[in-house]
Parts: structure tokens; sequence; C-alpha cells
């Protein structure tokens, strides 16, 4: 049986924070990214929800079906299968999305998003789609009008990447365009 793939349209886009070797660039229709607080953190996430268009992600192998350390790290999520995926990978696939449950959001919350999160994912999408990709992101994710915690000099995302000023500036442009809340940790 071949390997499974898991479809990544968040942090999982940024290859430095995996070390999945059989990767693709993919695109998923049916989803859109939106980040969405939990009861049991003080931060957001990026999750996924059914809307129409489509997202742009990676697709990796999951070698011998051995899904226990990506589990872990995407704690917070449960798997789905991830049918309509459009992708390079030779032959036929079967890919599976993370998704926050809707009984683990906290609707009326509005936790920070971390500012070290936000730069791995779009250092991601600016490496693996440049950057139309990378403002594709903030077009097809929803739930910014939440504040931006920027925990860069002290990162509290365990993942976190250095980003050279190129990197950096595009997404503190980006985050200005949006009029996004940037607090101090």
């Amino acid at each position: 049986m071949a390997d499974p793939y898991f479809f990544g349209y968040g942090s999982l886009v940024n290859r430095a924070t995996h070390d999945y070797p059989d990767i693709h660039r993919a695109t998923i229709g049916g989803w859109r990214r939106v980040w969405h607080s939990l009861a049991h953190r003080d931060v957001a996430i990026l999750s996924v929800e059914p809307a129409k268009g489509q997202i742009d992600g990676l697709i990796a192998a999951v070698p011998g079906q051995d899904w226990a350390a990506l589990d872990q790290r995407e704690i917070q999520y449960a798997r789905h299968p991830a049918p309509d995926v459009i992708h390079s990978a030779p032959g036929d696939i079967s890919a599976q999305i993370y998704v926050v449950e809707p009984a683990n959001i906290a609707a009326t919350a509005k936790h920070p998003i971390l500012l070290s999160y936000l730069d791995v994912v779009l250092q991601g999408f600016l490496r693996e789609f440049g950057v139309p990709g990378a403002e594709r992101f903030f077009d097809t994710t929803a739930g910014w009008d939440r504040p931006i915690l920027d925990d860069r000099d002290k990162p509290i995302y365990p993942r976190h990447q250095m980003l050279d000023t190129e990197e950096r500036l595009f997404v503190d442009l980006c985050l200005s365009r949006l009029s996004a809340v940037v607090v101090q940790r």
C-alpha cells in the first residue's frame, strides 16, 4: 500500500519545521484557513473550514503510515480525509488534513496570533509560492480581527524560524495593510 499524505496549509508549508522528504506543492478546493481560539489555550491557532474557493499548501508522504509524530505535533487537531487535492506527486494519492474540531473552539474569545507562528507560516509560503502565494495566504484566511502578539525577540512558538530582512519586511507590510493591531509581549 502506498504511503498516505498530509495536506499542510500553515506551518507545515515551511519545510524547516519538519523532516518529511517526499513533498509536493498542492492546492485543495472547498476549504479556507481561519484563525481560531481554543478554550484551553491563550493564543490563536490556524485551522481550516469548509468554504468556496481553494487554498495552497504542501502535501508530504507519511512513511509507513506512521502518523504518531505528526498527530502529536498537531494534537489540537483531528485528521480528516482531504479529497480534491490538486498536486504534482506521481500517481494517485490519499491525503489527510488536520482540522480543529468545532467542540474545541472558543467562539467568543479573540486570542492573539503569535507573530513567531505567523512568521513561520509566511516564510514557508514565500519560499514555496513567492510573494503572490504569500499574499493569497492572507486573502484566503479569515479571522484577522484579533491582535498579533509580537514575540519575535522571545519566540513562544516552538518551531520558530529566523526570517531574513526581506521576509520580515514582507510580513510587517502585510500586517500593516490589514490594519492589524500588533501588541508587544
